[in-house]
């Protein structure tokens, strides 16, 4: 038995329930059903269990399986209801009415009411891409009684399904009032929602595990599952996340059928996992996920445009691209902040930087008053390609002759130090490469990135700038698509000057698994209501 079977298999038996079979029962151990456990590699570590504390993907995952949002992105990214049953809209469109539908309780076994609606919405409004524009034209939240709220609105929006049903960013989960009553600037640590699973504390393991149980009593909507909407349906008994840093043992895991899931492959051994007949692979959305290098806007010298431009004269997307994904096939330039390929992905104002030009990247480093300081980067190689893309990134700004501290750390200790808005000498940081799905960066709304609003309530980095954030609402007031796509690009030129962060080109990745596991949905993230496992 290889090393992983026995990890994988020890920890399967702890969690099993125990079964009182005796001496002389054959009928009763017969009778006995054993679980169905899906047993998944996921692509990083959970540390973090507030879905609204900060944007991190496998939060995200974990949020989905555990709680439920009042809308939810079909496969075409389109609003459909969950949690909500019926709703209205006043002529004037600043009246919105929304009901919740039947049997919605959460795991400790309270009903779900619009007190939990009302608080969750508020605190996603204070913290959220979306959420902060839909705060911004929000003049009221009221609860009508425990089933129906209003939402009232200073000027109409025409994005009020869509963004309430946001899978991207700090998604608009629906939490107990009482769990967010503690320190706003704390994340919450309870896991009480009223979704398809439960997780199940007592044996999950800090860094090497997380296990999920199937939530009994929950009542799916009664629709065929499509993206993130429809019927949520539990199809297995329990859900075990074992995290596997190696890719090689991943990657022996799922071909052994060790593991049934295996989150984000290594590109390189795809192509290897599938020569397997037990074994296939396949994308989770059409739309190609983004890599960035994000700096931090609060400090010099990135508090400073010119400084941030640099970085995308310094860079090189087909030099960075290939260290984190390797073969071509599974990647391609771009510089649209918006995804090329996608609605709005123009790159309009980028073609100054598509080659580098170190000599124009030391002029402005110097025009912005860098002199040679150490500037701090974050990375870890807990998610290969992130840490890849980090050390090609960190070598060609050294070459340039900028003082770069690489740190290396867990996936979950740098996800904690990108919140941190400390000096880097203290906590703090100036530069990490990162990673966000298509669906996410698809739109000036959803980009997470994008967002430059100066009230430091915007995604790690902070940047600011007045004109782009005009630009940003222009883009949602627009009357039409024709002018959503003109007022995108308008944005996009001013952009691609204040440079939020370095466009480092877009990748595909597929999810692999093992060919008895059916109904893998196509969704911004993965899901694990809809999977079936056959024996």
């Amino acid at each position: 038995m290889t090393t992983i079977a026995k990890r994988l298999g020890a920890l399967f038996l702890a969690g099993l329930p125990a079964l009182a079979l005796t001496a002389g029962s054959p009928a009763r151990l017969e009778a006995a059903t054993p679980p169905k456990v899906l047993r998944v590699a996921p692509h990083a570590d959970l540390s973090l269990l507030d879905p609204m504390f900060a944007s991190i993907v496998i939060t995200r995952e974990y949020a989905l399986m555990v709680y439920e949002t009042l809308f939810a992105w079909d496969s075409n990214l389109q609003p459909r209801p969950q949690m909500v049953d019926t709703w209205t809209t006043s002529p004037d469109g600043l009246v919105w009415r929304f009901t919740l539908r039947d049997n919605l309780r959460f795991h400790s076994g309270e009903p779900v009411t619009t007190t939990d609606v009302i608080a969750s919405l508020k605190r996603w409004m204070q913290r959220d891409v979306v959420g902060q524009k839909l705060g911004a034209s929000t003049a009221s939240l009221d609860r009508v009684d425990d089933k129906t709220f209003e939402i009232k609105l200073k000027q109409p929006v025409g994005y009020m399904l869509f963004a309430l049903g946001s899978a991207i960013g700090q998604i608009p989960a629906i939490m107990r009032a009482k769990d967010l009553e503690g320190d706003p600037t704390k994340p919450v640590t309870t896991a009480i929602g009223s979704g398809p699973f439960k997780l199940n504390k007592a044996e999950t393991v800090s860094g090497s595990r997380v296990v999920f149980e199937r939530n009994a009593d929950y009542v799916p909507r009664n629709e065929p599952a499509d993206g993130l909407a429809g019927g949520r349906i539990a199809k297995v008994d329990r859900v075990e996340w074992t995290f596997i840093l190696d890719p090689a043992t991943a990657s022996a895991a799922l071909q052994n059928g060790e593991i049934d899931i295996w989150e984000q492959p290594s590109l390189d051994l795809v192509s290897l996992v599938t020569r397997n007949p037990q074994v296939k692979a396949k994308p989770l959305s059409k739309l190609s996920n983004q890599a960035m290098l994000r700096p931090n806007s609060l400090y010099p010298p990135f508090n400073d445009p010119r400084a941030r431009l640099a970085l995308a004269y310094l860079t090189d997307q087909p030099d960075v691209l290939a260290g984190g994904f390797g073969d071509e096939k599974w990647w391609k330039s771009c510089t649209s902040y918006f995804i090329c390929n996608g609605p709005y992905g123009t790159e309009a104002g980028t073609d100054a930087f598509r080659k580098p030009n170190v000599e124009l990247a030391k002029k402005l480093l110097a025009e912005a008053g860098y002199k040679g300081e150490k500037l701090v980067m974050v990375s870890s190689k807990d998610i290969a390609p992130i840490g890849q893309m980090a050390e090609v990134v960190a070598d060609e700004l050294t070459k340039a002759g900028v003082n770069v501290d690489l740190i290396w750390s867990d996936w979950g200790t740098v996800t904690t130090r990108q919140i941190n808005k400390n000096p880097p000498a203290q906590g703090g940081w100036n530069l990490f490469v990162t990673t966000a799905s298509g669906p996410t960066m698809h739109s000036p709304l959803t980009n997470i990135g994008t967002n430059m609003s100066c009230d430091q309530k915007n995604f790690a980095g902070w940047p600011c700038d007045e004109e782009a954030e005009k630009l940003r609402q222009a883009f949602l007031d627009a009357a039409d698509d024709g002018a959503r796509h003109g007022a995108a690009e308008t944005l996009h030129k001013r952009l691609a000057e204040m440079q939020p962060y370095r466009v480092l080109g877009q990748y595909d990745q597929p999810i692999a698994f093992r060919s008895n596991v059916s109904g893998i949905l196509e969704s911004p993230v993965v899901v694990y209501w809809n999977i079936d496992k056959q024996p």
